[in-house]
């Protein structure tokens, strides 16, 4: 790999001094608030200074207060922990401990189970802001998305997580992006450095904020580029809002992207470009895919690039570049990255006809009689189906086999509602999945549900075997 990319001495360097692009503006549920007005205003106020070489939590409800207070804080902190608001008081207080955490910033008043000062901030900027001389090199502490348990704390740079974001606006100096993520996932914070590095307006969404009326928000901010979860994206295709939205740059991420999602998008917008891509918390952004087609050509692993290579052993993906996080924190600390340098991905991937295509996670399999089934891939054959708009695949624990495999299918616009539709709609997709899965990957039993529940990284919520 060639050398590290040039440093990224702060986000306050970015929007100030000579050069910088300053031109960036924060819309979020509360106030939109350009980026440049940091210049002569503050979240933090006095406190910053006092902020200064410590490790601080961000553990707010809403992400503008979370944003202003990045820019603020990279380069004066020691170290930034980006807390989730799914966090529990339990998990907090580990995140909090394994972190070592001095003061802990939040929006709302309560109660936190931990020992570090608590500092209350509001949306609004106050004026004169303290002078913002960069001191150190920030740690950024990002958690693992997992549903279960306490997160990973995952160590990265400023340069780690956007060196090789662009530095300059977009070639349509129009563009604006928006993300169903949080910026505090890795995957809304790619889009949240984005904005910015390169002086481009951001949307931010909203926990509170119905799916309708975000992109309502996002199509009067005049939004043309935006992110999410196929989950993500599946429920605003269900929302009968997505024509609020007229987006030249479609992208997701996160979970696998299979064919009839794209097809749903492109079809929904035919002047975009429909783009998936990979990346996760530890390893970073690993490639684009802008063919329409899913999975990713095989000639994308072993040639390399110039900043990223990429393999697969016993049946991973495995990625080495300088966008890897640097190491666990606390328990897990170490085992991230192997003696070569490639991060494992922990994603199953097949190599059929030229191209890889995503199986599922590697934790994920479901055991029936001692065979494997990837969820994923019984889940890619039923949302096939054009009556189809979201599927998870799980199991349910059984005296014989050891499990079974269960689909819960949520369908478009209540297709679900006249019963002798339902139950022919119902054994179309179990004829669909016998004629191309083996039988002990067929479902053994199939309901359709009004809704699905999603993580706040906007990926399924996968219950335990």
């Amino acid at each position: 790999m060639k050398a590290p990319w040039p440093r990224v001495s702060s986000l306050w360097d970015s929007i100030s001094g000579p050069g910088a692009s300053g031109r960036g503006v924060l819309s979020g549920l509360e106030a939109v608030v350009p980026l440049s007005s940091l210049e002569t205003g503050s979240i933090l106020g006095s406190s910053l200074e006092l902020l200064r070489g410590r490790c601080v939590m961000l553990a707010t409800h809403s992400q503008l207060p979370t944003a202003l207070a990045l820019v603020e804080l990279d380069g004066v902190a020691r170290r930034i922990v980006l807390g989730t608001p799914d966090l529990t008081p339990e998990q907090l207080a580990v995140v909090a401990a394994t972190a070592e955490v001095d003061v802990i910033i939040v929006d709302e008043s309560g109660e936190y189970p931990t020992s570090a000062t608590r500092l209350v901030v509001a949306p609004s900027l106050t004026a004169a802001a303290p002078a913002r001389r960069e001191s150190v090199q920030s740690e950024w502490i990002l958690l693992t998305s997992g549903t279960t348990g306490a997160p990973k704390l995952v160590h990265h740079t400023l340069e780690s997580l956007g060196g090789a974001l662009p530095r300059q606006l977009p070639t349509a100096a129009t563009a604006v992006w928006s993300t169903f993520y949080d910026i505090r996932r890795y995957g809304g914070l790619q889009i949240f450095l984005r904005a910015v590095l390169s002086g481009t307006p951001l949307v931010l969404s909203s926990a509170d904020e119905p799916v309708r009326d975000f992109l309502a928000r996002a199509g009067a901010a005049g939004v043309t580029h935006m992110s999410g979860t196929p989950s993500h994206w599946r429920r605003a295709l269900m929302s009968g809002a997505a024509g609020s939205l007229r987006p030249n740059y479609v992208r997701l991420s996160g979970e696998i992207a299979d064919q009839a999602v794209l097809d749903s998008l492109q079809a929904t917008y035919p002047d975009a470009r429909v783009a998936h891509a990979f990346a996760s918390t530890e390893a970073g952004v690993a490639f684009e895919v802008t063919d329409g087609l899913a999975g990713f050509p095989a000639s994308y692993v072993g040639q390399g690039t110039a900043s990223i290579d990429m393999k697969v052993e016993d049946g991973t993906l495995r990625i080495r570049s300088q966008r890897n996080a640097r190491r666990y924190l606390g328990d897990a600390a170490g085992g991230l990255v192997s003696e070569d340098g490639y991060v494992d991905t922990g994603d199953l991937v097949d190599l059929e006809n030229g191209r890889y295509y995503f199986k599922g996670r590697k934790s994920g399999v479901i055991n029936v009689g001692g065979l494997k089934v990837h969820p994923e891939e019984v889940e890619a054959v039923i949302n096939q189906d054009p009556r189809v708009r979201l599927t998870l695949v799980h199991s349910r624990k059984n005296p014989i086999t050891g499990a079974i495999v269960v689909a819960d299918v949520v369908l478009v616009d209540g297709a679900a509602a006249e019963p002798a539709l339902a139950a022919q709609i119902k054994q179309d997709l179990l004829t669909a999945c016998r004629a191309t899965l083996p039988a002990h990957k067929v479902p053994a039993m199939l309901r359709f549900v009004p809704t699905l529940e999603l993580t706040s990284a906007g990926k399924l919520v996968r219950p335990r075997a």
